[in-house]
């Protein structure tokens, strides 16, 4: 048999190959000849050939066929051969492999070896593929070895405990008496596994961590000693004592310090300390007192500890360190509800950040500022924000114009404010803005009704100088058609005199229809908005009739439709005409919050639509707006009207990816898919469409005024990864076959979820089940905020509720679904 070449002759082989298929043939004729040397049992040349192999391994090709050959060098006398063996063994192997439970007995005599290097590569191993099984048999060992004298040992064992405890968290009590001996230790990297350990118990039981707690004064000496202690060649860092055993000691009181005042009490002095102490000129320095702002924000710290920390934070955002700034950016958004006035004590520091090239640092800014407007620094802050809004990437547009409009309207000094700062959000942000945006102006300029002539006015000022953007397009022609007539009279609001003629304003509103840039949409509004204006102008009837015709023949259905309905009104009495065009009444708001970017919500609290009065005008367009249970599982009663399936447009899944959630479940019955969508078409004389929240408002009108309601307990239904779902139940004794579901998604997260759909399935056979709009698809971090949505079941034959749900989310960029099966309601819910 000839001399198997060497590793590094099969590496420079290998990458003088010049070809993906010239790589492939070097690399399979090794395999085969390394196969036939296995097959010979020659153990010369075993461990050569093995190293060989996991370098094939680690380029992608397959290799498990040397996974045997790995357990003999493990059992081989020799180091080298161990050494290749186990670095084998932690590469081929995992516990999802039956051959991997074959090294436990080698594992065990290695841990009991004279040599420490054996014991430590044996250590490793152990860390890296044990299994329950595996972690249960040798944990015993483990723990003999964290008392050892050897301080090598004793970190690879302690790191060891970590991997265990993952596995098997049921043997935390073994390694508790070892862990505390720890601490005692004076060899820093002993200490740091140590730290490293207990995080780990922490984390995973309370019962640990009330133990470790009566530990707090150690490690604060501990800590004091690294700061105190003079320069130590051994441990320096740029000049720093050991940055990495203090940021592990800050992290575990940071842990065991939340939410109790007497541990946090003891940790006060030398947090300050270390905030005040520790060399901010090197990114070492910086690391600390990052860790040191996020242990002082945790725990129950005293207020001046916090302010502290802000400060440092508000420092970090003065470094020329990008990366610096992010993190202190991103803290300040984590912190701001733990100590809103110290944060606001930064504002301009975050203001100027939005100057900043880095996209990153001007998101995080942008987020912020939003998180810091409040009712004193709301003009300021628009300012600002509007300046960002008008320079900024389009990536931002949206979101900024979003945020600014809900600001605006939950912090707005006076009505005059808000309509300027709208009308600029909105000339600003152009075609970026959403077209929610385009129903919040229209409803404020008519519940502002002293102002309906100067914004009319403005209106008519922006459409002439631009006629290009579309939401803004969208609400002028609106508003020129509601309230036409008051162009022609003197606005006390507005210093300059205003003189326009109805022909001009037709020629404007002649543009706009026949602009091939304005989008279908526009030239609905638009069309509705010249016919109203046959009401509201005196001698401008025939352009007007011409205008109209013009979409007569067009290929557009609802352009034609509207075209030759609003040119049949002129053939009807005037008095028809005129009844029927005539201003609407004001739309209330509708009840449910607006989450903004801090987490607070923007409330309208006087909604009539919750008490069932919905304006005349536009009654006969109200459809049973509902989000269809999946795949339509139900055939719900539209009343004559079209079912309207009034879904974000992430909620429009394809049937076939949702068949799993189904299951068992009955999905027989008749489907209401094909049935048409009024919400996208037709928009009624008012040229609105009613949101969401309006429809959700008027379908639970029923739920808010009876007030004979069965008591029922509440209920957790989903708590996994962050994220929290709990129904709450009304049933009338009125209707006891009906049982209503206010269901409340709550994000605990550091970061926040987007694209949130939760969707439900019940069997068709017992049950009819209707899903009504959610109130947001955005849930902030840290339990800021919620998404409420209701879910009604008709339960005509009192069966016991049976429910499949299935949340979709995406958090940091990873989607993420999750299902569950819910059986255990009240008995009080469907008896």
């Amino acid at each position: 048999m000839p001399t198997p070449k060497r590793l590094r002759d099969l590496i420079r082989e290998i990458r003088s190959a010049r070809t993906a298929a010239e790589e492939r043939g070097v690399v399979q004729k090794e395999c085969a000849q390394i196969r036939d040397t296995f097959r010979e049992e020659d153990n010369t040349y075993r461990c050569r050939n093995v190293a060989k192999l996991l370098y094939i391994h680690m380029l992608g090709y397959p290799a498990h066929f040397g996974q045997l050959e790995c357990l003999k060098l493990i059992a081989s006398p020799r180091f080298t051969d161990k050494r290749i063996g186990y670095l084998g063994a932690m590469l081929l192997l995992d516990e999802r492999q039956d051959v991997h439970l074959l090294v436990t007995n080698s594992l065990k005599n290695d841990l009991n070896h004279q040599t420490q290097y054996v014991v430590s590569l044996a250590l490793c191993t152990l860390g890296s593929i044990c299994s329950t099984e595996m972690s249960r048999d040798l944990a015993g060992e483990v723990e003999k070895l964290i008392k050892s004298s050897n301080a090598y040992i004793k970190k690879k064992a302690a790191l060891c405990a970590v991997r265990i405890l993952r596995k098997v968290p049921d043997l935390m009590e073994m390694f508790i008496p070892a862990t505390r001996l720890l601490l005692n230790e004076k060899n820093h990297g002993v200490l740091l596994t140590a730290i490293c350990l207990m995080v780990e118990m922490c984390e995973r039981s309370l019962d640990m961590l009330n133990h470790f707690r009566k530990m707090v004064p150690q490690l604060v000496r501990i800590l004091k000693n690294l700061i105190m202690a003079g320069y130590s060649p051994e441990h320096d860092v740029s000049g720093v004592s050991d940055p990495f055993l203090q940021v592990k000691i800050l992290r575990l009181l940071r842990i065991v310090g939340k939410g109790d005042v007497d541990t946090s009490e003891m940790m006060n002095d030398i947090l300050a300390q270390v905030a005040t102490n520790t060399e901010t000129s090197k990114n070492v320095g910086n690391a600390i007192l990052y860790e040191t702002c996020l242990t002082i924000m945790d725990i129950e710290s005293e207020s001046g500890l916090r302010v502290l920390a802000v400060n440092i934070l508000g420092r970090f955002l003065l470094n020329s360190d990008k990366n610096i700034r992010y993190v202190a950016l991103n803290t300040l958004l984590k912190v701001v509800h733990a100590d809103y006035n110290a944060v606001q004590r930064q504002r301009s520091t975050i203001v100027d950040c939005l100057k900043d090239p880095d996209v990153s640092i001007k998101r995080r800014a942008m987020e912020l500022c939003f998180a810091l407007i409040n009712s004193n620094n709301i003009r300021g802050m628009v300012k600002e924000l509007l300046a960002f809004l008008e320079k900024c990437d389009p990536e931002f547009k949206t979101d900024c114009s979003s945020n600014l409009v809900l600001a605006a309207e939950k912090y707005s000094p006076n009505k005059r404010w808000h309509i300027d700062t709208m009308m600029k959000i909105l000339t600003t942000a152009g075609n970026y803005v959403r077209d929610d945006i385009v129903a919040c102006l229209v409803q404020l300029v008519q519940e502002a009704s002293g102002l309906h002539a100067y914004a009319v006015q403005q209106l008519y000022k922006a459409v002439c100088a631009d006629i290009s953007q579309q939401p803004l397009v969208q609400v002028a022609v609106w508003c020129i058609g509601e309230y036409g007539d008051l162009l022609f009279t003197t606005c006390p609001e507005d210093d300059e005199p205003f003189q326009v003629t109805e022909d001009e304003v037709l020629e404007v509103m002649e543009k706009v229809l026949v602009n091939n840039n304005s989008s279908a949409i526009t030239k609905q509004y638009t069309i509705t908005a010249i016919v109203k204006l046959s009401t509201r102008f005196n001698s401008s009837l025939p352009l007007i009739r011409r205008l109209i015709s013009i979409y007569a023949a067009s290929l557009n259905a609802e352009l034609q439709q509207r075209s030759i309905e609003y040119g049949s009104l002129f053939k009807t009495a005037d008095s028809i005409r005129i009844g029927l065009l005539e201003r609407m009444p004001v739309m209330e708001k509708s009840s449910s919050g607006t989450t903004l970017a801090n987490g607070d919500t923007a409330q309208n609290e006087d909604s009539e639509y919750a008490n069932g009065s919905v304006p005349q005008s536009i009654s006969g367009f109200i459809p049973n707006k509902e989000s269809q249970n999946i795949l339509d599982l139900f055939e719900g009663d539209s009343g004559g009207l079209p079912v309207t399936q009034n879904v974000a447009p992430s909620y429009k899944q394809n049937k076939d990816s949702i068949l799993d959630l189904l299951g068992d479940i009955d999905m027989s019955g008749p489907s209401s898919a094909g049935r048409p969508d009024i919400g996208s078409v037709g928009m009624g004389l008012d040229g609105l469409h009613l949101n969401p929240e309006t429809n959700m408002s008027v379908l639970t009108q029923d739920v808010h005024t009876n007030n004979n309601i069965i008591a029922i307990p509440g209920m957790t239904v989903f708590n996994k990864g962050g994220v929290q779902i709990m129904f709450a139940f009304e049933r009338s004794q009125a209707e006891p076959t009906q049982i209503t579901i206010m269901l409340t998604a709550v994000n605990m997260n550091n970061d926040p979820l987007h694209e949130f759909v939760f969707q439900a399935a019940v069997p068709k056979t017992a049950f009819q089940l209707r899903l009504l709009s959610p109130s947001s698809n955005f849930l902030p971090p840290n339990g800021t905020g919620a998404i409420n949505q209701m879910i009604k079941v008709e339960n005509p034959e009192k069966q016991p509720l049976r429910m499949r749900i299935r949340v979709n989310y995406t958090i940091g960029g990873m989607g993420v679904t999750e299902q569950a099966e819910l059986n255990n309601f009240p008995p009080a819910a469907w008896q």
